[in-house]
């Protein structure tokens, strides 16, 4: 070991899987454990943004979704390590059933704070 490999990160220890580009080990265990636990799963690639690094959506079939950062090398690493179809969000756009899904838990919301106030 040389005297700053202990400093350097994984990637630049050559890491294996999603952890070797993504921003931390927790990021690359919650996205395997969310496309584990979710069925239909696609990524939506995002580009880098001045506020952000490239970021992952990852939606399941019933329009529920997570975001991670996941960095240029781990987006593409992503489908392999993952297992599932990845696309770049600036060719396709977001799934439809990604923005019903917002519009339904928006309702959710709006109906139990209305509920919530009439028991007050």
């Amino acid at each position: 070991m040389g005297l700053l490999d202990r400093f350097r990160s994984g990637a630049a220890r050559g890491g294996s899987g999603l952890r070797g580009g993504m921003g931390n080990g927790a990021d690359a265990r919650y996205l395997a454990e969310w496309v584990s636990t979710h069925t239909g799963v696609e990524g939506y690639v995002e580009p880098k943004t001045t506020v952000t690094d490239v970021t992952v959506v990852l939606v399941a079939a019933d329009g529920e979704w997570t975001r991670r950062v996941v960095g240029e090398r781990g987006a593409q690493r992503l489908a392999g390590d993952l297992r599932i179809p990845v696309y770049d969000v600036r060719k396709t756009g977001y799934p439809q059933r990604m923005r019903d899904y917002d519009a339904r838990k928006r309702i959710e919301r709006q109906r139990a704070l209305e509920r919530d106030l009439g028991e007050l």
